[in-house]
């Protein structure tokens, strides 16, 4: 129906007022002010809490507690506390050690997964378990076997007690299953046809593992890797009878703390605790940032 003038009536749709009218009104986004404090998942809020909770008391409290403890004598005298000589000769020490030992475990943890997956022979079941042996062996339990084996009396006549291989074996030990749990299961589910089409193609054994397998297993090596450094630079039980404590040359820092603790200096202690907390958590931090960009351009490859 149009009016006098020839002009659409109330029912034209193409009016400006009508079409207007008829759109769908666009929900408003919340506001960014408060997205961060959006819970999504299947967990709810309230295990959330509890998980945040348990967290704090469990973790982020007692260290705390630490940080505040080592700067009693203010910044000064956290610094003085750190850069003592002796501190700084038991980091080095410390430090040193522990990369050497998580290059090794690196190198011999992947290949020990690729033979647990790989291979098939006789007793595979009990070595897969002896891998594991270390996390459920109290640490002093090995320094004590290792003194027995390399310690003076050694019955192969190898003689590391108070060395610094004597501390690289020890460590390797309890460290070994960090990087072979990590790189077992991502090996596991690793497609075998792409390598298989690789070897058809031409490519030889070393060449496939470079360039296909090798590029999908570099995060699960560097997150073990640094698991095993993170863990070597906080040993304390399987070195303190096989290292010798000899300051400047095999003390570790975690006796360094031990001695400074028995000397009534708690303040030392706890400053030099909160030094190797920093590099253990920054050495986490950036491996798993470089294992994430890993996975990230491996997945952007396929």
């Amino acid at each position: 129906m149009t009016d006098s003038s020839g002009h659409a009536g109330t029912g034209d749709i193409s009016s400006p007022d009508a079409a207007e009218a008829l759109e769908p009104k666009a929900t408003k986004p919340p506001g960014r002010r408060w997205s961060w404090l959006r819970v999504t998942g299947s967990v709810g809020p309230l295990a959330i809490a509890t998980a945040v909770l348990w967290l704090s008391v469990i973790v982020l409290l007692p260290l705390a507690a630490l940080t505040v403890s080592s700067f009693e004598r203010g910044w000064s005298g956290f610094w003085a506390a750190i850069t003592a000589p002796t501190a700084l000769d038991s980091l080095r020490v410390t430090i040193g050690v522990s990369v050497i030992v998580a290059v090794l475990n690196v190198v011999m943890g992947t290949l020990i997964a690729w033979v647990l997956v790989r291979d098939e022979f006789p007793g595979k079941g009990i070595v897969n378990a002896l891998i594991d042996l270390p996390f459920a062996l109290p640490t002093i339990v090995a320094s004590i076997v290792l003194l027995s084996l390399y310690g003076p009396s050694s019955p192969v006549d190898i003689h590391l007690n108070a060395t610094q291989p004597g501390l690289i074996v020890a460590l390797a030990f309890v460290t070994l299953p960090f990087v072979v749990r990590s790189v077992q299961p991502v090996l596991i589910e690793v497609d075998r046809e792409v390598e298989q089409a690789a070897l058809s193609l031409g490519a030889n054994n070393w060449i496939t593992f470079r360039r296909i397998v090798l590029p999908t297993l570099a995060p699960a090596i560097i997150s073990g890797g640094g698991l095993a450094f993170a863990r070597a630079i906080g040993e304390y039980g399987s070195v303190v009878l096989i290292g010798g404590n000899i300051p400047r040359e095999t003390q570790v820092t975690s006796q360094y703390i031990q001695q400074q603790i028995e000397m009534d200096r708690p303040v030392n202690a706890a400053a030099v605790s909160v030094a190797l907390l920093v590099i253990a958590f920054a050495t986490l931090l950036v491996l798993r940032l470089l294992a994430e960009r890993t996975a990230r351009k491996e997945e952007a490859a396929r």
